[in-house]
């Protein structure tokens, strides 16, 4: 072995010479580690990608609009968003100000589902529960509410 830059000579072994800790720093600085915990995001390619990635630990889809209005238009009258429909047409089209809105629905808090959750080994499209629901999001979500 040469002692040229980077290669070193060593008289003794080194501690620990055959651990290694790997440490997936894509995931760890997330604030989404509870059990149960909901937000929306940009689905993007990248974020494809990563959602591909976690995908036999999570469920995921593209949920439909249902909400009162009074405190939506208390929070964002001054984005112009008086209503549901305006809030849901800012997330879905990532709108000028879709940070506000995410902002504001951040992380929420689903309890466990009354009916359990029957295979989360399996896929959703093979009969279990992890994975891409599409629609069918809103179906799991008002049974975890």
């Amino acid at each position: 072995m040469s002692t040229q830059k980077g290669n070193v000579a060593r008289s003794r072994p080194q501690k620990h010479q055959n651990t290694f800790s790997f440490k997936n720093d894509k995931f760890d600085k997330s604030v989404h580690t509870k059990i149960f915990s909901s937000t929306f995001a940009k689905l993007n390619k990248a974020s494809i990608n990563t959602l591909r990635i976690v995908e036999p630990y999570i469920a995921w889809g593209v949920p439909k609009p249902e909400v009162n209005n009074f405190l939506i238009a208390q929070s964002f009258g001054k984005f112009d968003i008086i209503c549901m429909a305006d809030l849901i047409r800012e997330i879905y089209t990532v709108g000028k100000c879709f940070k506000e809105a995410n902002n504001f629905l951040w992380a929420f808090k689903l309890s466990s589902s009354r009916s359990g959750m029957k295979k989360t080994t399996t896929y959703f499209v093979e009969g279990g529960d992890s994975g891409n629901r599409e629609e069918q999001i809103n179906r799991l979500t008002r049974r975890m509410n």
